[in-house]
C-alpha cells in the first residue's frame, strides 16, 4: 500500500449484510470488521463507499435479472438498499451509487483519477467486487484485493473469484488485511 492508495468499500448495504436477505453474505460480519480497520488506517479522505441501486433499464437483461430476484425489485429508496450502520462515517465523500455490478466508471474515476492505486474490499467477492476489479484493472488501475475484507455469497464462489482475480498480476494483487495494515502508508 502506498500513501496514495484509496480504500474502496463496495456495496456495504443491508441487502448484502442482513441475514434475513436472500442475498446476505454469511461472511459479512468478519469482512466488515476488517473493512473498518482498513478505513481507520487509510482515513476518511481516501476511503470511498459504493452502493448498488436497482435502477437499471428493465427492457435490458436487467429485466430478466429482477424477474429472477423479485424481492430486490423495489425502489432504490427502499431500506433494503441503505448502507449498514457505520458505513457512511467511513468517508468524507458522497456515496458512489451505480446500477451496475461493477463500480468502476466515470463517477469513481472522477474522484480517484484514471490510474489509481485501490485497496478493494466489500461484497460480494463473486459479483460486484470481481466486476469492479476487472474493469478497473482494464482501465489501468492498480488493485490490491483484500481477500479477508471481502464477503462472498459462498466459500466456494468466493475462492473461485479470488483465484480469477489472482490471474491478473501486476494489475491485480491479492492480499490480506494483515499485510495491508502491517505496511507503511
Amino acid at each position: 500500500m502506498s500513501d496514495r492508495s484509496w480504500l474502496l468499500v463496495v456495496d456495504p448495504q443491508r441487502i448484502f449484510a442482513d441475514p434475513a436477505s436472500d442475498w446476505a453474505s454469511p461472511f459479512w460480519d468478519d469482512a466488515w470488521s476488517r473493512i473498518r480497520e482498513l478505513a481507520e488506517h487509510v482515513g476518511p479522505e481516501r476511503t470511498l463507499v459504493t452502493r448498488w441501486l436497482p435502477t437499471a433499464d428493465r427492457t435490458t437483461a436487467w429485466g430478466e435479472y429482477f424477474r429472477a430476484w423479485p424481492f430486490a425489485d423495489v425502489p432504490a429508496t427502499d431500506p433494503l438498499y441503505d448502507l449498514v450502520d457505520g458505513a457512511r462515517e467511513l468517508t468524507v465523500h458522497p456515496t458512489i451509487d451505480e446500477p451496475t455490478f461493477g463500480k468502476w466508471g466515470p463517477q469513481l474515476a472522477g474522484i480517484v483519477g484514471p490510474h489509481p492505486d485501490l485497496l478493494l474490499t466489500g461484497v460480494s467477492t463473486d459479483c460486484c467486487v470481481i466486476t469492479t476489479a476487472l474493469a478497473a484493472a482494464d482501465a489501468g488501475a492498480r488493485l490490491s484485493v483484500v481477500r479477508d475484507a471481502c464477503a462472498a455469497s459462498t466459500a466456494a464462489d468466493g475462492a473461485a473469484a479470488v483465484q480469477v482475480m489472482g490471474l491478473f498480476p501486476p494489475q491485480i494483487d491479492v492480499t490480506s488485511s494483515t499485510e495491508v495494515l502491517g505496511s507503511t502508508p
